[in-house]
């Protein structure tokens, strides 16, 4: 589970996150929401610790990120997988150094695991014998099953997915989306996934979370949010086509 209690970011004199509060919960698929510019990317960014927050906390099983030094952090970021939006493969890797990287950079795992463990993650994600293809010759949807592979390559506790489904087909966000929710329930971890996609909300989304001009608005199950009476959230669904 993640508790953020209380989070304030600013850039400048524009504040981007005023107060935020929300809990994310553990084997659940916790969606973000939000207009473009809501700021619910610089909350996840802050949240795995690639933004400094300004003031508040960032609790992960009660252990208070924001309060730990630079190794401590480490040691949490080794519990954390992340699905960035372009998925963020290194071009110059091919599919197997890609998911091998985070084993290599934070185990003592030898060459013959490390490989193990890079297959076993392949297969996870239906994806075998590509190991010696580059990013560059494989499809979008082959690039965010690769980026899941090596999310999950350290059996993370926590998975943070950056809008998994952009630029994907209807039917390959399908896959991508049960995908997600099946790791997620099969390894009991708590993911967090940003997105605009109303359709994955509906059909895999445990907890959501609105964010509102830098506010957290409003907090539930999906299935209350026919029912919420929140002028903004019930707009922004509508808009989203819901």
């Amino acid at each position: 589970m993640i508790q953020i209690e209380n989070l304030y970011k600013s850039f400048g004199e524009k504040a981007v996150l005023k107060g935020v509060s929300a809990s994310f919960n553990k084997g659940k698929c916790n969606f973000v929401i939000g207009a473009s510019g809501s700021g619910k990317s610089v909350l996840m960014k802050c949240m795995v610790g690639l933004i400094p927050v300004d003031s508040g906390s960032i609790a992960y099983d009660h252990t208070d990120f924001v309060s730990l030094n630079y190794e401590e952090k480490k040691e949490i970021r080794k519990k954390i997988g992340m699905l960035f939006q372009g998925t963020a493969l290194f071009d110059s890797l091919n599919v197997e150094d890609n998911i091998a990287f985070p084993l290599r950079m934070f185990t003592s795992l030898s060459s013959a695991e490390v490989i193990d463990r890079v297959n076993f993650c392949l297969k996870r994600v239906n994806l075998e014998k590509v190991n010696a293809l580059y990013p560059s010759s494989i499809s979008g949807g082959m690039k965010k099953r690769v980026g899941i592979a090596r999310a999950i390559a350290l059996n993370p506790e926590y998975l943070f997915c950056d809008e998994p489904n952009s630029g994907l087909d209807p039917i390959t966000s399908r896959l991508i989306d049960d995908l997600i929710q099946e790791i997620t329930e099969e390894y009991n971890i708590t993911t967090i996934i940003n997105t605009h996609d109303m359709k994955s909300l509906f059909e895999m989304g445990d907890h959501i979370i609105f964010i509102y001009k830098g506010e957290k608005w409003w907090e539930g199950r999906k299935e209350d949010i026919r029912d919420s009476g929140n002028a903004e959230l019930l707009q922004f669904m509508k808009a989203s086509q819901f």
